[in-house]
């Protein structure tokens, strides 16, 4: 067992028994406020940075807009994430504020028909992330969402 510096090993066990809700699971496919990414069967082989996004609100729970009318929850419609992005929640407000963002993107798309080429998946993260001004912006589009998790993604593996 490793020292512990406040002295108290059941403070420690605590700790470790109950990780912090901020922290990624991979294995239990949870990724508290984070935008995720799967690759699209044939499409993303052939250009890697398209593929199917989705938000995970603060305690992990990914949300996907997968079809007309239909929010995935915990269940990506291309399979589980293999990028993710972590945001900084200094850069939103709080946890609060990044659950409505979104709980408020997920609502609006629950009423919204999919077209692929302009109202999907990355469309539903920008609504999501204008919602909470992530960052201070409310300008994101589905292709400044795509470039971002190309760029800043991370894999899962």
């Amino acid at each position: 067992m490793h020292e512990i510096e406040s002295g108290d090993p059941a403070a420690d066990h605590e700790i470790e028994m109950f990780p912090k809700r901020s922290d990624v699971n991979v294995p239990q496919h949870r990724y508290p406020h984070c935008l995720v990414w799967c690759p699209l069967p044939i499409i993303s082989w052939i250009f890697p940075p398209i593929g199917h996004v989705g938000i995970a609100d603060s305690k992990g729970i990914i949300y996907d807009f997968a079809g007309p009318y239909y929010i995935g929850e915990d269940s990506m419609a291309f399979g589980w994430p293999t990028k993710y992005h972590q945001v900084d929640l200094n850069l939103v407000g709080d946890a609060d504020m990044w659950d409505h963002g979104v709980w408020e993107a997920n609502a609006e798309y629950k009423r919204r028909v999919h077209n692929l080429c302009c109202d999907n998946c990355h469309s539903h993260v920008a609504h999501a992330f204008n919602a909470m001004r992530y960052k201070g912006k409310s300008n994101w589009n589905m292709y400044s969402v795509g470039w971002f998790i190309f760029m800043h993604g991370r894999y899962t593996g």
